[in-house]
């Protein structure tokens, strides 16, 4: 089974409880799993697969909580082709930034060499007032990816 660290951007805490609840999901099938909620790359090992949970706040930028992890990103530019993540996006489709901060963190991952699993996951919590419902559902298809 794989080892899964799961990082969190979220402003009013949506994120953080998709994240536990996937961790879960994770932790019943049999994997290991880690959450950070303020993470850095320090903190963070590559030899696990990071699992991005993340709100987009305001015009479309990440949490308060996340912007450190972007920049470190941005600034360090580590090599992550060994990486292999996944993307949970929470968001407001009445918003023309709709899951920006996903879309983002998905790109500049990919930038840097790393190699995503599986779609990522838009969620819209004006159609999904309980964003666990559909996180549980992609996690499904998801996870089928990790070992293979």
């Amino acid at each position: 089974m794989s080892l899964i660290t799961l990082i969190t951007g979220s402003t009013l805490g949506g994120a953080e409880y998709v994240a536990d609840h996937l961790a879960d999901l994770l932790d019943q099938a049999g994997h290991e799993t880690d959450i950070h909620n303020q993470a850095t790359l320090s903190d963070l090992d590559t030899a696990s697969i990071w699992l991005i949970v993340c709100s987009t706040h305001g015009a479309g930028d990440y949490p308060d909580n996340f912007q450190p992890f972007v920049a470190q990103l941005n600034a360090d530019k580590p090599d992550l082709s060994g990486l292999k993540y996944g993307v949970v996006g929470l968001g407001d489709s009445s918003y023309d930034t709709f899951c920006a901060a996903a879309k983002n963190i998905d790109q500049l991952l990919t930038q840097l060499g790393a190699t995503r699993l599986g779609a990522r996951l838009d969620i819209d919590v004006s159609q999904d007032p309980v964003p666990e419902d559909p996180a549980e559902i992609w996690l499904e298809t998801w996870k089928n990816g990790l070992d293979g």
